[in-house]
């Protein structure tokens, strides 16, 4: 890590207390004569010049390496983190003569910037101005002799810059932007140790299963991670760890997978580099073996991802109860497609068998635990931290193999890996070519084995420069068994929360294996959930994080428990003695299921139909009639709802549901309304009696206007309207 100190130096630090002083001075001076209306107070949050940052970086020889009596040059560069330009300044490199002895004097010098002895000037340079945002680089040059005399080993290197400053000249606002950087230069002789470097690649998907086609095609783009990855080691003699769950995510689409994606396995394959497969998922074995599970956990079945419209199809066999010479011909055989096992989805081809890359908290109990799992004894990759004393890199704990990677090494690797500030790699690959000197140092003939860690996000060029750091040359994992294996003893001890996690992770699963029943096929939840939980127990989860995600896990479990349920209910009216009840289900799931509706009253005087299947469609809700008779006329009651699989595995608690009878509203209903038909009866009969009265008296008096006309003619006379002036007044 670069050491960075924005103003340092006597100097620097009088300018900075005498500004203060004579601001909080004239601050008091305005308080004193002036009453303020109003305060105006500076956050403690506010930005300031000193929270701006000049970086310095230095490098030297290759990697940080040079070689006895050779000559060599350094490299500063000035990185300016302030908004304001940098002016230029001078860069002075010195050398500390006395060696780091070990890891920890390496780690210490890097980290803290202290080292015993004194140190040497070895060249000085000017810089030139940086604008605001960027960077400048600077070579200083050594004398050809200036390493002439001294003896291989791994010296504290260090830069200074001074005189740079950020401002106007001569003001109040010009900042010293005095800073320094830590490196190392490792002085080599002789012939390096030859070094395997173990490189993961594994890629996560965002719901815990597998990747999709859309990630696949942003991972296997020309700038995707998974490209980078092959990048990276294309052209080194790294050993490949990869995650088979790659594999499938590709082959399970058939021919709907991307493009990329089927151009990436094919150059994966094309690759030299020896290879294994880790746990599907990258799932740690060691918390596996203490959990103390019989067996691996594997995928359930890779089948619910297939889709047979993505899979050629072939004709099935021909049909062959006819005689061979019939002159009928037998019809066409249909078509099917040919569908690939699980063994053939996660297939990593050209991988080598009986290689397990745990966690490191392993014990003796858990290697022979691993024989049991393999069948055979395993070849264990361990850290140096599992394993007691110094040790080569093949090496055998009782009757098992192991492979040991060197933590320090490997720690700083990761770093340079991971780092795409070029400046910034350099120095962690400098710190890595120290640590593997002196790894080296006690028996250069023995071989050194590097694992970087877990990281899906590496740059090619960083990875790239991280394996050409360490890596030999056509030495491989076969050449590393090949090795003679030293006598190691582990010195970890057991992870009792991982193992426990385990065990609640497969309850919580188990739970789920009943509940699942709903579905017609239930591998459609349960094979996600299982691929789920071998990522929730991935190696490259960091420990502080991993409470978190089985929890994170445990949660969504639960809440596909709780994805079929009741909805709450008002209170239902039940208007007659008999009718079906309607209760809604609600099926939040992305697949229909069929579950069973158990209606149990609380009272014997409402009879109720006790179980009724429910088929309920995905991301739904439906209203589900249950029969009921009443055998009273009112009255309230309770009707406890419970759901259930087919299988009868409780689903969810149990909803109470409130009944008003009011089935005597029926006969009353009833004889309001029998009342009524019959006086509708009675008037429909009385009008069409009228209205034949009616019509018969005029066809009579149309009967006897054709008997007799004139009478009806006189009739006629006497009643028209003079008829009355004939008749004599009353006197």
């Amino acid at each position: 890590m670069t050491v960075t100190t924005p103003e340092a130096g006597l100097r620097a630090l009088l300018l900075r207390l005498t500004r203060r002083t004579a601001v909080f001075a004239i601050a008091l001076g305005v308080c004193g004569f002036v009453a303020p209306s109003g305060v105006v107070a500076a956050t403690d949050d506010a930005p300031t010049k000193d929270d701006e940052t000049v970086e310095l970086y230095v490098s030297a020889g290759a990697r940080g390496a040079v070689a006895v009596g050779g000559s060599t040059s350094a490299i500063v560069t000035v990185q300016n983190e302030t908004e304001s330009p940098l002016s230029g300044g001078r860069v002075h490199v010195e050398l500390n003569r006395t060696p780091l002895v070990d890891n920890e004097a390496i780690t210490t010098w890097l980290d803290d910037g202290d080292a015993s002895g004194d140190f040497t000037a070895l060249g000085s340079e000017t810089t030139t101005s940086v604008d605001a945002g960027d960077e400048e680089s600077t070579t200083v040059v050594m004398p050809d002799d200036v390493l002439g005399d001294i003896a291989p080993g791994v010296y504290p290197l260090r830069a200074v810059l001074t005189g740079a400053t950020t401002g106007a000249a001569e003001t109040d606002d010009e900042v010293d932007r005095d800073a320094e950087a830590t490196s190392v230069l490792v002085v080599t002789a002789g012939r390096a140790a030859r070094v395997g470097v173990l490189v993961p690649i594994t890629a996560t998907p965002a719901d815990g299963a597998l990747l999709t086609s859309d990630e696949l095609s942003t991972l296997t783009a020309d700038d995707g991670a998974l490209t980078a990855q092959l990048d990276g080691v294309a052209g080194t003699a790294a050993i490949l760890a990869i995650d088979p769950a790659i594999m499938a995510s590709i082959r399970v689409l058939g021919t709907a997978a991307p493009a990329s994606a089927t151009e990436w396995l094919a150059r994966l394959d094309e690759l030299p580099n020896e290879r294994f497969a880790l746990q599907f998922g990258d799932a740690d074995a060691t918390a596996q073996a203490q959990a103390q599970l019989p067996s691996l956990l594997q995928p359930t079945t890779l089948a619910p991802f297939l889709d047979e419209r993505n899979f050629p199809k072939t004709p099935a066999a021909p049909i062959t109860d006819a005689p061979a010479m019939s002159a009928t011909p037998s019809p066409a055989a249909p078509e099917t497609p040919t569908l690939p096992d699980d063994e053939t989805l996660s297939e990593v081809d050209g991988s080598i068998s009986g290689v397990l890359w745990p966690r490191g908290d392993v014990t003796q109990d858990d290697l022979a635990t691993f024989a049991d799992y393999l069948g055979r004894a395993p070849l264990t990759v361990l850290p140096s931290s599992s394993v007691g004393g110094e040790t080569s890199a093949h090496a055998t704990v009782g009757s098992s193999a192991i492979l040991v990677t060197d933590d320090a090494a490997s720690g700083v690797l990761s770093q340079a890996a991971a780092e795409n500030h070029t400046a910034a790699r350099q120095r962690s690959l400098a710190a890595a070519t120290a640590h593997l000197f002196l790894a080296s140092q006690s028996s250069p003939t023995t071989p050194l084995l590097v694992g970087l860690d877990r990281d899906e996000t590496r740059s090619a060029d960083a990875l790239r420069d991280a394996i050409s750091t360490a890596d030999t040359v056509g030495f491989g994992l076969t050449d590393l068994r090949a090795t003679p294996a030293t006598a190691a003893k582990l010195t970890t001890k057991p992870d009792a929360g991982r193992a426990a996690a385990v065990g609640e992770l497969l309850a919580d699963e188990n739970t789920l294996t009943g509940f699942s029943s709903i579905l017609t096929d239930p591998q459609l939840m349960l094979s996600p959930e299982r691929i789920r939980i071998l990522r929730t127990l991935a190696v490259g989860i960091p420990a502080d994080s991993f409470g978190a995600e089985v929890a994170a896990h445990r949660t969504a479990t639960q809440k596909t428990l709780s994805a079929v349920s009741i909805p709450p209910s008002s209170t239902i009216q039940l208007l007659t003695a008999a009718a079906d009840l309607p209760f809604r289900v609600r099926n939040d799931l992305p697949w229909p299921v069929t579950v069973q509706l158990t209606v149990i009253p609380t009272d014997l005087r409402l009879d109720v139909e006790p179980v009724t299947i429910a088929e309920v469609p995905a991301k739904s809700s439906t209203r589900v009639k249950v029969p009921v008779s009443a055998r009273v006329g009112s009255g309230e009651l309770t009707l406890r709802l419970s759901l259930s699989t087919p299988t009868g595995v409780p689903i969810g608690g149990t909803e109470s549901v409130r009944v008003a009878v009011r089935a005597e509203w029926e006969t009353i209903g009833l004889a309001v309304l029998g009342g009524l038909i019959v006086v509708l009866i009675g008037l429909g009969v009385w009008r069409t009696v009228r209205r034949r009265r009616n019509e018969a008296n005029a066809e009579a008096a149309d009967a006897d206007e054709a008997a007799d006309p004139d009478a009806v003619e006189e009739d006629a006379v006497n009643t028209g309207p003079d008829a009355a002036s004939t008749e004599k007044p009353n006197e």
